[in-house]
């Protein structure tokens, strides 16, 4: 655990060419020295999208920008509101209203109560100002710099298509306390039931997906939370699409190490994002 990192990184082409923004806001793998958790680092890990920001390095080269948390979700989790934090983890009231979501309860909100169901992170409670902390120090950089990635495509090119890159367990539904008759997909597309991104380019990515041999599901079990709820809105042509790739297709999920399958996967992503190039190109994105 270290404090010496930045919050982020963004990595972009010299001449941004295309109005393509992504995020990776669960890839991060350096933990402060100040979480205090009372459990193991390797059971912290179990929350990481580990090496998503490396699935999608093709991203820069044709010509759009990604953006990767370098802190990890457990810490704080970028993609809920602010207002979505668990009263019951702090040691003192909130001054601001709260509004915990489902997740929260289940201890996934803005700061994770639990690694699992059985397997609380802390044996103590969280003061104001470290909450405070996380906020000012991860939470809010990482915000801006996604914000400011977006508006700049936005007013050079009149449109933005963002994508919200995640990666999700092999027991998705287990963890979401879901009862499905069917296995998780290799990709989950989440536009919030239809409402963040253009029903084409929706269309374009599943088909191209399943063209490489994968399976794809929609908005089941992950529909996407605040980031594309914030960015997402298609009348104005700014869509926002998350993808959720299953772990084992490029990982060990108990060790967190790339499996065999990480080059051909990430083979595979570059394709995938060199026709979504074209489709921008396509529709006077450049």
């Amino acid at each position: 655990m270290n404090d010496s990192f930045e919050p982020f990184v963004q990595s972009a082409s010299q001449d941004q060419a295309l109005p393509l923004v992504c995020d990776s806001p669960h890839s991060g793998t350096c933990y402060p020295q100040d979480f205090g958790a009372a459990i193991p680092l390797q059971r912290l890990r179990s929350g990481e999208d580990t090496h998503v920001e490396s699935l999608w390095e093709a991203v820069p080269r044709i010509g759009g920008t990604l953006i990767a948390a370098n802190f990890p979700r457990v810490y704080i989790d970028p993609n809920r509101t602010l207002e979505d934090l668990d009263p019951e983890l702090l040691d003192g009231t909130w001054p601001e209203p709260l509004a915990p979501g489902e997740k929260t309860r289940l201890g996934y909100g803005l700061i994770w109560r639990n690694v699992d169901a059985a397997t609380r992170i802390y044996d103590r409670k969280l003061s104001l100002q470290e909450v405070r902390s996380r906020i000012d120090r991860y939470y809010r950089p990482y915000h801006q710099a996604l914000s400011a990635a977006v508006e700049g495509a936005y007013q050079r090119f009149g449109a933005v298509w963002h994508l919200n890159l995640h990666s999700m367990p092999n027991n998705a539904y287990e963890r979401l306390k879901i009862q499905s008759p069917h296995p998780l997909a290799d990709f989950v597309l989440g536009d919030r039931d239809g409402t963040t991104c253009e029903p084409d380019f929706v269309a374009l990515v599943e088909s191209e997906l399943r063209a490489l041999g994968y399976t794809v599901a929609r908005n089941d079990p992950y529909k996407g939370v605040q980031l594309i709820a914030q960015i997402g809105r298609p009348a104005e042509r700014r869509n926002s699409l998350q993808i959720e790739i299953r772990r084992p297709l490029y990982m060990d999920e108990a060790t967190r190490e790339r499996s065999a399958g990480f080059g051909q996967l990430q083979a595979d992503l570059g394709r995938l994002v060199e026709r979504i190039a074209s489709y921008l190109r396509e529709q006077g994105g450049a």
